[in-house]
């Protein structure tokens, strides 16, 4: 017999001004005649530059706050990697805008907390989680020179030939 999900359980009373930021920066507002929710989130990114690092910053406060009430590095890094995928991609014009309208990246680091506290879900440190985003970045790091380097040996004979 299969037991029911838990109920939205409202996290630990002195995190429920997070709770409320994150619903302010990824669901506050609903567009009528359907079920899509945004915030401010994605609103601020209009803004060059300051509203990124504005959205950031709120962001990174609310991983502070509840690395302060008992997340677990595990959980820290996770929620650390949803907020920076969303400040590098939202930086993107156009694309990163409409990246920032579906990924919601406070809501889910919210969603995590719920899962640590009532499943105890990542536990840990996080380290094996920041080894394999290094090595990826690493390695794609590596392919952006490789392509460097080839663009520039393809310019380079491109010009030698021309003379």
């Amino acid at each position: 017999m299969q037991t029911p999900p838990p109920p939205q359980m409202p996290l630990d009373d002195r995190l429920k001004w997070v709770e409320s930021m994150a619903r302010l920066l990824d669901n506050q507002f609903k567009v009528p005649g359907t079920n899509f929710r945004f915030g401010v989130d994605p609103v601020l990114n209009f803004i060059p530059v300051v509203g990124s690092l504005s959205s950031f910053a709120m962001s990174g406060v609310m991983v502070m706050t509840m690395a302060r009430h008992g997340a677990s590095g595990a959980l820290v890094v996770r929620m650390l990697f949803n907020i920076l995928l969303d400040a590098v991609v939202g930086a993107i014009p156009v694309l990163g805008w409409i990246f920032d309208f579906g990924f919601k990246a406070n809501q889910r680091n919210v969603e995590l907390l719920r899962h640590h506290y009532i499943h105890g879900k990542y536990q840990g440190r996080g380290t094996g989680f920041v080894v394999g985003v290094l090595l990826v970045f690493l390695v794609l790091f590596g392919l952006v020179l490789y392509g460097i380097w080839q663009l520039v040996a393809f310019g380079w004979d491109w010009v030698s030939t021309a003379f």
